[in-house]
């Protein structure tokens, strides 16, 4: 009788670390997401503290590990972030204990409305999927140099498509489109804005990486269909 042959996918710790790195940057972006903040004088929301890192962290991964890997992570993160949601969701409709005083507290900061978490959840595939799709194309037109141009050039077209999506979904029809617009731009020039500081964090980081595990990855004839796992 034939054995049955197994395959065992390993992961190494390294790579383990940098996916729960994103995967915490998505979450706390959606829970910071509620309050705004003043920054020269233009209202954010909190998330653009740390939401920008799970860009990093995604360039890291497919500049190492490649756009397939890093498009599990990606999904990976997705539903996450959609069982945070739902977890948040049940609690909230869950009848509260007496000594419990805080429901209007936690509907007002934890509760989000369909149209936000869709616009959400939208604007987080396409601009993460876009991210990894330019960084991968990019590393083989390049042969692999110029790093920072890779990592800047997928932040703006994957931060573009974000903040364009998350709100002109969230806002259109409730803000007036000058000031939508604003935003919109603002938004996209922070977010870059913040990965071009953070070059040197990233070139120390894809240094490491590549030495330790011995790797350098490049995404010729890789299928870069966003749906496909394997």
């Amino acid at each position: 009788m034939r054995g049955r042959v197994s395959r065992k996918l390993t992961y190494s710790y390294r790579f383990v670390s940098i996916t729960a790195l994103f995967v915490t940057s998505i979450l706390a972006a959606n829970i910071l997401i509620v309050k705004q903040i003043s920054i020269f004088d233009l209202t954010l929301p909190a998330a653009i503290v740390i939401f920008p890192l799970s860009y990093i962290f995604g360039d890291v991964l497919t500049e190492v590990y490649g756009y397939t890997q890093a498009r599990k992570v990606i999904w990976l993160g997705f539903f996450c972030n959609l069982l945070l949601v739902a977890a948040i969701w049940l609690v909230g409709i869950l009848p509260s204990a007496p000594v419990f005083q805080a429901q209007a507290a936690y509907d007002r900061i934890l509760g989000s409305t369909a149209r936000f978490l869709v616009a959400s959840f939208l604007a987080y595939l396409a601009g993460e999927f876009i991210n990894s799709y330019v960084m991968a194309r990019m590393k083989m037109l390049t042969q692999g140099r110029w790093l920072w141009m890779r990592t800047i050039g997928s932040t703006l077209a994957g931060e573009g498509v974000d903040s364009a999506i998350v709100l002109s979904l969230s806002f259109a029809g409730v803000l007036p489109a000058g000031i939508l617009l604003n935003m919109i731009f603002w938004h996209w020039v922070l977010k870059t804005t913040y990965e071009a500081l953070a070059t040197p964090l990233t070139y120390w980081l894809v240094g490491y990486l590549k030495q330790a595990e011995k790797l350098d990855t490049y995404d010729y004839g890789t299928n870069f269909n966003p749906l496909r796992l394997g």
